[in-house]
């Protein structure tokens, strides 16, 4: 692993595992390693919030607008508030990971008690926010607080929860979209979310416990309960799941309705098409373990969401 110097393999009873690990070396000074640690790539993952406003038939309406916004400001700082949270718990794990090892709290570029306070800080403006917009957005954050930090104390530990509650958060960013704006969520809609980020967490543990081989167990626990063939036997149902509950969304009397005819089943071939991609990149091309960051490198990703988002604007809103 990244050329440790882990002692003299001839000295009886140490072993590559059992040697002393030394601390990666810093990269960056302190507001830099902040700003990393915030994790502001992964704000990406909030845009859920937004399906409420689009699906719903008010994306032009100045206030829901600044509702979904402020909604999507809020979850942003709750959600690096959180980052930082669990980064200060894993910070002896992710050394032993080949690049989480170089995250800043990690590195020790950035001190424990300094990240505490402003994920405190953090944590305590996002809810704040949130609750300016209305009382049912703030009870929304704060569920996905409470959630967050569930996961990082006590749910990643637990096999196939782990997985659960991870999709679990991207269906309340959905819910807190629809809060912000006052507008009942479709039932089709969460399940959708729920199965699509599910889908997503398993390509990611699946692309961990590969990549990290014989050391996965040592920087997340959880994966030892893993194996690729049980992960993808997993992904294989909640494939399908995803497809099969996206065409019958499409096809449901309501959507009918709000979309003026049957064409929403036309933007499933998107859908199909992101699927199936993401599924190449996880077992051809051996990647998949940071879906945000697929979405800004991979180009057919990118398309497909690009495609899909115009398609169903176009509908909606024709």
């Amino acid at each position: 692993m990244n050329n440790h110097n882990i002692g003299d393999e001839s000295t009886a009873g140490i072993t590559a595992a059992q040697a002393p690990r030394p601390r990666p070396a810093a990269r960056g000074g302190l507001w830099s390693g902040v700003i990393q640690s915030m994790r502001p790539a992964q704000w990406a993952k909030n845009s859920f919030v937004f399906a409420a406003i689009i699906f719903s038939g008010h994306l032009f309406e100045r206030e829901a607008q600044l509702h979904t916004l402020l909604a999507f400001a809020a979850l942003c700082m709750c959600a690096s508030g959180a980052y930082l949270f669990n980064d200060i718990r894993d910070r002896e794990q992710d050394r032993n990971h080949p690049t989480k090892r170089l995250r800043p709290i990690a590195a020790g570029v950035v001190p424990v008690g300094a990240a505490l306070g402003l994920a405190l800080g953090l944590v305590a403006t996002g809810l704040a926010v949130a609750s300016c917009v209305n009382t049912k957005t703030g009870f929304a954050v704060a569920a996905y607080v409470a959630l967050t930090f569930s996961y990082s104390l006590l749910l990643k530990n637990i096999v196939i929860v782990d997985v659960l509650a991870l999709a679990a958060g991207f269906v309340l960013r959905v819910i807190v979209g629809a809060e912000a704006i006052a507008v009942e969520f479709s039932s089709w809609l969460v399940l959708c979310t729920f199965l699509l980020a599910l889908f997503l967490a398993l390509g990611k543990r699946r692309h961990e416990l590969v990549l990290l081989e014989s050391n996965a167990q040592s920087h997340r626990p959880i994966l030892g309960e893993y194996s690729p063939h049980f992960l993808d036997m997993m992904i294989a149902v909640v494939t399908a799941g995803t497809m099969m509950s996206y065409v019958l969304y499409t096809m449901d009397a309501t959507t009918l309705a709000r979309f003026h005819g049957n064409k929403p089943i036309y933007t499933s071939v998107f859908v199909l098409y992101g699927i199936f991609r993401y599924l190449y990149l996880i077992h051809q091309r051996r990647s998949g373990g940071n879906p945000t960051q697929i979405m800004y490198t991979d180009r057919g990703i990118q398309i497909a969401a690009l495609l899909w988002a115009a398609s169903v604007v176009a509908l909606r809103y024709a």
